[in-house]
């Protein structure tokens, strides 16, 4: 069995390295882009590595200080050997498609597949490369370790969508399609408020009746009214909202406190100061069968001076 603990059978000691003074900044420009917070520096935290910014290392030096830093926490085998595996992927990077040397580790130490599927994963999220990083964490095999995080970065850094070369049709809406198929895929209990609130915006964005069903999904009335009201935000704050985004709100089968959840948030809550409430207000009325005649003044006109 391969001895870890020796840094010259975990990592070669000849041949282009990553942590020289460009591989470095390359590093130190992702995590800049995460808001200071590369997924390594979880795991290594959850590791018990927690000594200042222990990746990436500078050079060889700082290279073998962190192996034993690794070394000596009080965590599994496989546990220190994810962190060389995904260390062992910096160096593949910079080899070239030939280098195998994190499988080769793998292979040698006996890594289980789920420590690679997840490692693999986390480092190709820290490369913003999300879609190769979904395909493996995304794996039915895998659970759904660091969930609120991922949800958060996926959703964070959606790209909107531009127009194709044959059209001149533009959306402004970022594409959530990466942080809802993680989310459906994974199925994580989300354990932070923040990753809640982002992945209900991406709901809302993207499937009225999906967000409504979310919405449903919470025992709490009062979790219930409040992610219902802001789905109505949602779509009122689109500019499509007198459109298909609104059809499809004023045409969805609320129960009776919704119903009133809805006429109250857009006749007298934050929803009336939305300069489409009015025309949503009235298109539900029409879909019930309510209206009457004109809309009273007090929706939809704005917050009046």
């Amino acid at each position: 069995m391969l001895d870890f603990s020796q840094f010259a059978a975990a990592f070669p000691t000849d041949g282009p390295k990553p942590y020289d003074q460009n591989g470095v900044r390359e590093i130190e420009t992702f995590r800049k882009s995460f808001d200071g917070v590369l997924f390594i520096d979880r795991v290594l935290k959850a590791l018990g590595v927690s000594e200042g910014k222990a990746y990436p290392p500078r050079g060889d030096a700082g290279l073998r200080a962190l192996h034993q830093q690794i070394c000596d926490t009080k965590v599994s085998a496989h546990a220190k050997l994810s962190v060389f595996y995904y260390l062992l992927l910096d160096y593949d990077e910079v080899r070239g498609a030939r280098s195998n040397l994190a499988q080769s580790l793998a292979e040698e130490s006996g890594l289980t597949p789920n420590y690679q599927l997840l490692m693999r994963g986390l480092w190709h999220m820290d490369r913003k490369e999300f879609k190769f990083a979904l395909e493996h964490l995304a794996h039915p095999a895998l659970p759904p370790e660091f969930a609120d995080d991922i949800i958060t970065v996926l959703v964070r850094h959606a790209k909107t969508a531009t127009a194709a070369p044959t059209t001149s049709s533009v959306s402004d809406e970022p594409d959530y399609s990466l942080p809802l198929a993680y989310y459906h895929t994974a199925q994580p209990i989300l354990q932070t408020a923040e990753a809640l609130e982002l992945l209900f915006g991406a709901l809302a964005r993207t499937s009225v009746a999906e967000a409504l069903y979310f919405a449903r999904g919470y025992p709490s009335p009062a979790a219930h009214r409040q992610l219902f009201e802001r789905l109505v935000a949602a779509v009122l704050e689109h500019p499509d909202a007198a459109g298909t985004r609104g059809k499809e709100l004023v045409s969805l089968p609320l129960t009776a406190a919704e119903e009133r959840w809805f006429q109250e948030y857009v006749a007298t809550g934050e929803g009336r100061r939305s300069k489409n409430a009015r025309a949503v207000a009235q298109m539900r009325q029409i879909v019930t069968g309510r209206h009457r005649g004109p809309i009273p003044a007090a929706v939809g006109g704005g917050a009046r001076r």
